[in-house]
């Protein structure tokens, strides 16, 4: 098979990685890619949102199949654009059209979802401009602390935590009247705070069938012991200690099937990747959010546990007998280590030198924030490189990753040297 992969991340690097291993891909292409995915596939210069670039490209490269790597294509619809178009309906896209893309493209369209099928999840509303009075005294009824959620994509930024009425009813004026996060802070949901740990769940599916992923721990605050400002990730563990397999039945059985069962009572056709974020409150799973795609660094550490053959997994998703194709899950810990570039998650340092990649001695690194100019690798991203490494153990898993990150250098280099020792 002819593969196109969408994306330019950590993630799509850990993708290109594990599609190069199967012997179902004859080439693989990456668009636009970054300095690390050339290795396994062939960079194309498109970007994910120019969709009649990618048309061009899926044409003249006899694209077999399409997987889409981030969110916002899907959600401004490159499935249904495939859809649509004589000369590409016939190529299968991994990943749901705009209207299944919605669970993570609008946090009220999910929120609402999750009620109409007795998912647990937080109680909430939604407000606009029009009806800030009503959210300013609905702040005051659901207890300390509060979540204020952009309803649109805000590039994994439009979360906020209050921690005092006050704080909230300034936040949520900011958003709906002066549009801190621009248009996604048009709505916003005020949700009630879950108090517990997080993790997250992948799902694969075909719109009928379904396979759990592997579950990965990640850590959003850029200082260590869960401090500081949040990130789009500075690292992940996959597995995660206490979703056990009672806990994770339970996640099936309460959150898995009532949302892929919902999707078809709905009549929303949805083929790809369902990530749900959940709290463990006391042993209960209550979803925060849905994500319409992998996530990023997750994906690095459960690609490193996946045994099976990932084409084939992607075609059972296009073909529609995902239930035909056997998941294949290492019992072994995955670890990943994200560096950042100096100044991240503010504004931060670019095109530096990056050395000591060859160095690494027993770990995957995954590029994200990457580019080539000429011989040299250098920073192009917040979030550069995602060092991951597969262990028999948590332990030794975290600590290679940090042993293997430390042999790389960049000016103004950062990571964090804590990741996972919490489930220690």
């Amino acid at each position: 098979m002819n593969i196109l992969l969408l994306g330019s991340g950590g993630r799509e690097s850990a993708f290109a990685w594990k599609i190069a291993q199967s012997k179902k891909c004859e080439n693989l292409f990456i668009a636009p890619g970054n300095a690390g995915t050339g290795q396994y596939g062939t960079n194309c210069d498109v970007k994910v949102n120019d969709f009649e670039g990618i048309k061009q490209l899926a044409l003249s490269k006899h694209i077999n199949l399409v997987l889409v790597g981030p969110e916002e294509p899907l959600v401004k619809g490159i499935h249904d654009f495939f859809l649509a178009d004589e000369q590409l309906k016939h190529i299968p896209v991994v990943g749901p059209q705009s209207e299944g893309a919605q669970l993570e493209g609008s946090k009220d369209f999910s929120k609402q979802f999750m009620v109409r099928h007795n998912i647990p999840a937080a109680a909430s509303k939604t407000f606009t401009k029009d009806t800030l009075k009503e959210g300013s005294e609905y702040l005051t009824t659901i207890g300390l602390p509060i979540v204020l959620k952009a309803d649109g994509l805000a590039a994994g930024k439009g979360v906020l935590i209050c921690t005092s009425i006050e704080e909230a009813q300034q936040e949520l004026k900011e958003m709906l009247t002066e549009a801190k996060f621009g248009d996604a802070s048009s709505k916003v949901v005020v949700e009630q705070f879950l108090q517990g740990i997080e993790l997250s769940v992948f799902v694969m599916t075909d719109g009928s069938h379904y396979k759990i992923l592997p579950e990965a721990k990640d850590y959003k605050r850029i200082g260590e012991g869960d401090t500081g400002l949040n990130t789009g990730g500075m690292g992940s563990v996959s597995p995660v200690p206490f979703a056990d397999a009672a806990f994770i039945k339970k996640v099936e059985e309460r959150v898995i099937i009532p949302t892929v069962e919902g999707l078809k009572k709905e009549n929303i056709p949805y083929k790809g990747f369902i990530f749900i974020g959940l709290m463990n409150c006391n042993g209960e799973p209550w979803v925060i959010e849905y994500n319409c795609r992998m996530g990023d660094p997750e994906t690095e550490s459960v690609m490193m546990r996946l045994e099976s053959d990932f084409v084939d997994l992607l075609s059972g998703v296009a073909d529609g007998n995902l239930n035909e194709k056997e998941l294949i899950i290492s019992p072994k810990t995955a670890a990943t280590v994200v560096m950042v570039a100096g100044g991240y998650p503010g504004e931060y340092l670019k095109d530096k030198v990056i050395t000591g990649i060859e160095n690494v001695r027993d770990s995957q690194v995954f590029h994200a924030g990457t580019y080539l100019d000429g011989e040299d690798i250098k920073t192009s991203g917040g979030r550069v490189l995602a060092v991951t490494t597969l262990q028999d153990d948590m332990f030794t898993a975290l600590q290679q990753a940090t042993a293997d990150a430390s042999r790389i250098y960049y000016d103004a280099m950062y990571f964090r040297k804590d990741i996972g020792f919490d489930l220690l």
